[in-house]
Order: C-alpha cells, then sequence, then structure tokens
C-alpha cells in the first residue's frame, strides 16, 4: 500500500467509497504496481478480496504483498482471498480430456467454439457471496482484475468481456455495495488495436475513477519513471457533473512509490 497515493486520494482502508468502479490503464509503461497498492489496500480494510491473476502467479503477487505489509496467503488461509491464478488454471483446462461446457469452470472458455466469460463471473459471484457471519467477519467484497486485456488476445470478443464487466458490477458494487478495480492496457496507440481501444473507452465511460498511466515521452530517465492522470468521472459517487483531473509525475521504489505534482521535481519540468 502507497501512503502518498492514499493522500492523493483522500482515502485509507479506514475510511473509504463503495460502490467504486476503478480502471487502471497503462500506456508505454507497466502500471501493475497499482493493482498491488489496491490489493494490499483492501486486504489491511478487512475487505473480502476476490483477485483474477490472469497475468501473473500467485506467489509473484504474494512476495510484492509481503514487501508492501501483507500476507497473501495468510488472508487466503483465513478466507479473506480468492484468488483464481490464470496461468495455472489454463493449463489445467487446455491439457484436460473430454469436452468442457463454458459454465463448468471459470477458464472453460479457452477450449470453447464461441468463448464467453459466464463460468467466469459464476466464479466471481460465489468467490464474493457471503453468509451472515462472513458478513459480519469482513468488509465491503472487492473484485481485482490483473488484466482484462489478456482476454481479448485469448479470443474472447470485446462485446463479452464488457458484458462480463457489466455483470460483475452490477452484482459487485451495486447490489454487494463493494468495489471493482480493473487493469487494462492501451496497445491502440502502438498497434492499432480496435479492440482495446473500444474496451477501454467504453470501461472508462462506466468508470467512477480512472489512473492512466503513461511513461515519459522523453523516454527513459532514472529519477522519474512515468507520469500518471488521476481522473475523477463527473456525475458519479454524487459529485458535480464535469471531471475532476489531476496530474502526477512518479516513482516507483522498492517498497512503495513516489508522487510528484508535474513541473515540480527535479529531475523533469
Amino acid at each position: 500500500m502507497f501512503p502518498e497515493l492514499n493522500n492523493i486520494l483522500n482515502t485509507s482502508p479506514d475510511k473509504f467509497e463503495q460502490g467504486q468502479f476503478i480502471l487502471v490503464s497503462d500506456s508505454k509503461t507497466d502500471g501493475t504496481f497499482l493493482i498491488h497498492h489496491f490489493i494490499s489496500f483492501y486486504l489491511k480494510a478487512g475487505c473480502r478480496v476476490c483477485v483474477l491473476g490472469l497475468v501473473q502467479s500467485f506467489s509473484h503477487y504474494s512476495a510484492v504483498g509481503q514487501r508492501l505489509g501483507v500476507s497473501l496467503p495468510q488472508a487466503r488461509e483465513k478466507g479473506q482471498l480468492v484468488f483464481l491464478e490464470g496461468l495455472r488454471g489454463s493449463l489445467d483446462v487446455l491439457l484436460q480430456d473430454g469436452p468442457i461446457p463454458d459454465t463448468a469452470q471459470p477458464l472453460g472458455f479457452l477450449r470453447s467454439p464461441v468463448p464467453e466469460l459466464r463460468g467466469l463471473f459464476e466464479f466471481v459471484q460465489s468467490s464474493l457471496s457471503s453468509t451472515e457471519e462472513e458478513v459480519a467477519a469482513w468488509g465491503p467484497p472487492v473484485l481485482i482484475v490483473d488484466d482484462l486485456s489478456v482476454l481479448l488476445s485469448l479470443g474472447v470478443s470485446p462485446g463479452a468481456v464488457l458484458d462480463f464487466m457489466h455483470y460483475c458490477r452490477v452484482a459487485v458494487c451495486s447490489r454487494m455495495q463493494g468495489n471493482m478495480v480493473t487493469l487494462v492496457h492501451n496497445e491502440e496507440e502502438e498497434l492499432g488495436d480496435e479492440d482495446s481501444e473500444l474496451l477501454l473507452r467504453s470501461l472508462t465511460h462506466q468508470s467512477s475513477l480512472t489512473l492512466q498511466v503513461q511513461g515519459l515521452a522523453t523516454g527513459y530517465c532514472r529519477d522519474i519513471h512515468g507520469q500518471m492522470e488521476l481522473r475523477w468521472r463527473g456525475g458519479s459517487q454524487g459529485r458535480p457533473g464535469r471531471d475532476q483531473v489531476k496530474l502526477f509525475q512518479y516513482k516507483v521504489q522498492d517498497k512503495g512509490v513516489s508522487f510528484f505534482a508535474r513541473g515540480t521535481s527535479s529531475a523533469v519540468l
């Protein structure tokens, strides 16, 4: 968890807004450090967290979480954390003999003639649905996806991904009054990827808050690694109709991230 980012967002594990959909996007850099922040943030907040780890292994997230002051194995043992390890699960699906119905398991779409994400949604819904005892034990449910762009590369259509996100928002943000965080790579500028552009634009309009991470236009810099635009969507969470925007430069360190208001760092003007 990065205290400086919490200060910028005016939030803390003890006090945060519910029903939010937070969209993280990156371009010409890696925005995964923000996913690690939100995992540690919501675990420290006592929330029940479901992570769809479609890119990295559980051991990777666990190692980073330890540096940020949270134990993912302990959280999983207590039932606070549900982790879908996409890399391992995909191999199990692809190497299994016989036909697999799409709804049989979360990653069953990998062998479906028409890939859809019904099984993945059912996994999310069952993971975050709580008994009365669990509701009393944990805070609001949280869904974190790293990263949604992988589904496009696996043959899932943008429409199916957007349907999946719509049902997740209705279930998690509206019905359960929890939060969602998802990462999407912005590859459109470099690759002309229309599917990625459609996905990113659609999710941006649906989000409460977007954190857009970009590499520096001047290229590599030892003291500043990139810039981040934070945009609170107008009309969401009772805010005024106009978007609120803040722009920062940042440097990723071993156990945290330093943020600088644009133009205030001595490294980059």
